[in-house]
């Protein structure tokens, strides 16, 4: 199957009261402004709530995850752009793990293990360098530039 025809789930990760960890949701925000949704792309804003990538996951092909990532030692708002092998997470066998705990790269793991054959291949991962979390609602410059950088990168993919 062509890249362009398959089904894409594009997923923006953080929580908007955390300034710049909000930059997944911002991502979805503007792709949503651009116009981007149809049958075969699917939009989320997926919040905090990474267990949900579960059953998000099925019937896309290809996936793009969105979100912000701390303590990288380069600059706010570096982008990197990586194939979700490249970040594994174990998977954490523990029945009293509580589901919101867990973070989209457990999620995944988790997701792999479940879907089997159906665990889509073509998974993508967008980390953008934060290092403001406090409690705030506007997210800094620095990452908003590296947001639209994505949603860019992004709408050139598609």
């Amino acid at each position: 199957m062509e890249r362009n025809q398959q089904k894409t789930a594009i997923m923006g990760f953080g929580n908007p009261v955390r300034s710049d960890d909000a930059v997944g949701c911002y991502v979805i925000e503007q792709l949503q402004k651009h116009g981007v949704g149809s049958d075969t792309v699917s939009l989320f804003d997926m919040g905090t709530g990474a267990f949900e990538v579960l059953f998000k996951l099925q019937g896309h092909q290809r996936i793009i995850i969105v979100d912000a990532v701390v303590n990288t030692g380069d600059s706010v708002g570096s982008i990197y752009k990586v194939p979700a092998e490249e970040i594994s997470a174990a998977i954490i066998d523990d029945p009293m793990v509580f589901l919101h705990s867990i973070k989209w790269d457990q999620a995944l793991s988790y997701a792999k293990k479940i879907l089997r054959e159906d665990y889509p291949k073509d998974i993508s991962v967008y980390l953008i360098a934060v290092d403001n979390t406090r409690l705030e609602i506007e997210l800094s410059e620095a990452v908003k530039v590296a947001g639209d950088k994505v949603v860019n990168y992004i709408l050139k993919e598609l």
